[in-house]
């Protein structure tokens, strides 16, 4: 993966966190997966992007993840989105606004309906 893969990465888990507010648990699972990645300055300059300005952090990120993550196959898209799918899923739940983010941006890649197949097929292969 190279430096702006990471920064796509880290972005995408990082804006669906920070779509309600960031909280401790959040935090640490960002922190432990850039350092999976090897990606501490991804993770720093995801949070100078959102902290620049919060209230259009989704828009701009959007945007960003629109030119890197949105040239990918369909397969590679909704790989991402189960990665984010998964970490919020770490925490314990993920609420109404993750989940609608997380469509918004199925929507933008034109993943929409394959990201629903996965999540309820995730659902009913959990007991």
């Amino acid at each position: 993966m190279d430096q702006e893969e990471k920064k796509a990465y880290i972005l995408l888990i990082a804006i669906i966190f920070y779509y309600h507010g960031l909280d401790d648990d959040e935090r640490e699972i960002l922190a432990q997966m850039a350092e999976e990645q090897d990606a501490q300055e991804e993770l720093k300059w995801t949070f100078q992007f959102i902290e620049k300005d919060v209230i259009t952090s989704f828009d701009r990120a959007r945007e960003y993840l629109n030119k890197v993550i949105g040239n990918f196959s369909n397969d590679r898209k909704l790989h991402y989105l189960k990665i984010v799918w998964n970490a919020n899923n770490q925490k314990g739940y993920i609420t109404e606004m993750e989940a609608t983010a997380m469509l918004k941006l199925a929507k933008d890649w034109d993943v929409e309906n394959e990201l629903l197949a996965m999540v309820r097929n995730l659902s009913t292969s959990t007991p």
